[in-house]
């Protein structure tokens, strides 16, 4: 299980713009950082980067489990990273029940009774992904936090589409998971309710 991420002098460019240089940030177990900065700035980018979809221009992320015990980057990504990104990536033909327990089992685990309860999934299993709400969509993609527990939590603008109740759900499932131990990443507009680090992305270009 991941006890530490320590990013270290990344750069990252879209194209032939920079978008930062020389970003450095250590995250501990139970702590949460929240990217901030204008559209553009590279936030959904640093997610993606910790996540191993882009290749950093310079710099290094790496994993342990603590002092001394690094964590291989591709075991980190396989086994104990959720990347949820600002578009959900749902199959619009499959149902709410077959789409999260495709994610779930796509990550080697199942507790499927307990993520459509914490989230209000049950009057939607069986309704085609495609016909569901932007919140509903957004609740869905959550679930697999909790259906497939794994320690670090990356995270593009988790709020957005949600109204009052659910937004309040998820910064408790947020707080739960650092409690226990976990780690949140999340890029955002507004800031998280939740105690956290924060990270002007703007700030290292």
């Amino acid at each position: 299980m991941i006890g530490r991420l320590c990013i270290d002098d990344l750069g990252l460019s879209r194209g032939e713009r920079v978008l930062f240089h020389g970003l450095s940030v250590d995250l501990d177990a139970g702590e949460a950082l929240a990217l901030t900065g204008a559209n553009g700035a590279g936030k959904t980018s640093l997610l993606r980067a910790i996540a191993g979809f882009i290749r950093p221009d310079a710099g290094a992320v790496r994993f342990s489990e603590g002092p001394g015990a690094e964590i291989e980057p591709e075991t980190a990504r396989a086994r104990h990273i959720h990347l949820l990104g600002h578009l959900e990536g749902l199959k619009g033909a499959r149902t709410a029940r077959e789409e999260l327990a495709f994610q779930t089992a796509w990550c080697g685990r199942g507790g499927i009774d307990s993520a459509v309860e914490a989230l209000g999934l049950a009057p939607l299993l069986d309704l085609e992904t495609r016909k569901l709400s932007a919140g509903q969509r957004r609740r869905l993609s959550l679930a697999r936090l909790i259906a497939a527990p794994r320690a670090l939590w990356l995270l593009d603008e988790p709020l957005a589409p949600l109204d009052a109740r659910w937004r309040a759900v998820a910064t408790q499932l947020m707080q739960d998971h650092l409690a226990g131990g976990g780690m949140v990443i999340a890029a955002v507009h507004d800031p998280l309710d939740l105690p956290c680090h924060t990270l002007d992305v703007g700030a290292a270009s």
